[in-house]
């Protein structure tokens, strides 16, 4: 296969893995809830939803690793329980939420069947999909990619031409901010320190075995992703704030989308939309969990038994949170968001800035502050938010959920001032 088709598919890949089932249902709410706001949104979203996650995976392009070399230059016990917490609620929630919402839009509305039979089937064709690992970039990258592009471009084409001409308000009190949080629940960061190694890994098996070949094919299917990461977010927002005044102030995140597609796709819209979800939803519990059974393989000597093992382990897990409904889900994510996002980013950040910058001792002291000034986030979902008033006040930024930003960026610039004189 010649090196530009190979580019191309490797990018409609890694785009495939990351469109799951939050990057279908968060963006058309907040469009809806964004009105004439829909732009700054769209901004605080990308940085989240699309430039931490493509930069996840710039940093797998230059390290060629595992998620274990994200964060080895902090401890090797940190990068250890990182890598373990990471998997686990990768396979805990973003895998089981994607089969929630399968149900939920592609067979609720034609089949009287239960939560669980969808999960255990939806589950079923994941685990025959990730024992076949030679085969994934080619299958997703060259099939199933191309139609869920092209029915997202159709939505979104209908909606900017036979929109109404009244648009909702803007909810949203800090629509940069709300942009930048709701990028959390896409879970885009944590697949970009998953699937980067998945596909750097397929590509060795399709016979790219040297370091610079891989990290060219990489970095470049990288942007590819990302600018259709771009294109379809921006899209969906944009067609939600268009359609914001059809929408019932209640609507759910799936009500709205179900909406969006019956009124820009007619009676064909829902049978749409339930191919888009299933195969949306699909790749990226089959990319979650291939990621997962393939760190376990490599901490396994290479065995493959553990990677069937881990897989099975991982569709079953699946099985059993899937069979929830999706607001449940959301909901338990949150908290688990709070507490292991800001360490992703600032990791993803930290393997990507030019190594003179990036220390053990800057490493070290970024993810301490990172993880001290996020314990108020994470606190928040757990326990009465007035009782943190206090202490957010004197945190900038706290009352918006990002306390960790400006500790981690004045540690970095403190750590590299100190190194140079």
């Amino acid at each position: 296969m010649n090196k530009k088709k190979e580019i191309w598919i490797a990018g409609f890949a890694l785009f495939s893995l990351f469109f799951g089932a939050g990057n279908l249902i968060l963006p058309t709410s907040l469009g809806v809830k964004a009105g004439p706001d829909w732009w700054i949104v769209v901004l605080g979203f990308v940085i989240t939803a699309i430039a931490i996650p493509i930069l996840a995976i710039f940093a797998h392009a230059r390290l060629q690793g595992t998620l274990y070399d994200f964060g080895k230059k902090v401890s090797p016990l940190f990068s250890t329980i990182y890598c373990f917490l990471i998997y686990i609620i990768a396979i805990a929630i973003p895998s089981p939420r994607t089969a929630a919402v399968t149900h939920e839009i592609a067979i609720q509305p034609f089949i009287e069947s239960s939560a669980l039979l969808t999960s255990v089937i939806y589950f079923v064709l994941v685990f025959i999909f990730a024992v076949n690992r030679s085969k994934i970039i080619s299958l997703i990258g060259q099939f199933l990619t191309p139609i869920i592009v092209l029915i997202l471009l159709v939505i979104i084409g209908i909606a900017c031409f036979t929109s109404p001409e009244s648009i909702n308000p803007a909810e949203f009190k800090h629509p940069f901010v709300d942009g930048i949080l709701e990028g959390y629940q896409t879970f885009d960061a944590i697949a970009g320190v998953i699937l980067g190694a998945v596909i750097v890994i397929s590509l060795h098996l399709r016979g790219h075995t040297t370091f610079e070949a891989k990290k060219e094919l990489v970095s470049k299917a990288g942007i590819i992703a990302g600018a259709g990461l771009l294109l379809i977010y921006g899209g969906l927002i944009f067609s939600g704030s268009l359609f914001s005044s059809t929408f019932a102030e209640n609507a759910t995140r799936i009500e709205i989308l179900s909406g969006l597609s019956t009124l820009t796709l007619g009676h064909l819209g829902s049978t749409f939309l339930s191919v888009l979800v299933a195969l949306a939803c699909f790749t990226t519990a089959i990319g979650v969990i291939t990621g997962t059974a393939d760190y376990v393989r490599g901490i396994c000597n290479n065995s493959n038994t553990a990677y069937t093992i881990t897989a099975a382990v991982s569709a079953v897990i699946g099985v059993i949170v899937g069979s929830n409904d999706v607001g449940f889900i959301i909901d338990i994510a949150v908290p688990a968001l709070m507490f292991v996002y800001p360490i992703t980013i600032v990791l993803i950040l930290l393997n990507v800035v030019p190594e003179k910058y990036a220390s053990k001792l800057v490493f070290r002291g970024v993810v301490i502050a990172t993880f001290i000034f996020s314990i108020t986030d994470f606190l928040g979902f757990v326990i009465p938010r007035e009782n943190l008033v206090g202490i957010k006040s004197v945190i900038p930024f706290a009352e918006h959920s990002l306390g960790w930003v400006l500790p981690a960026l004045l540690v970095f610039v403190v750590f590299n001032l100190k190194k140079i004189r």
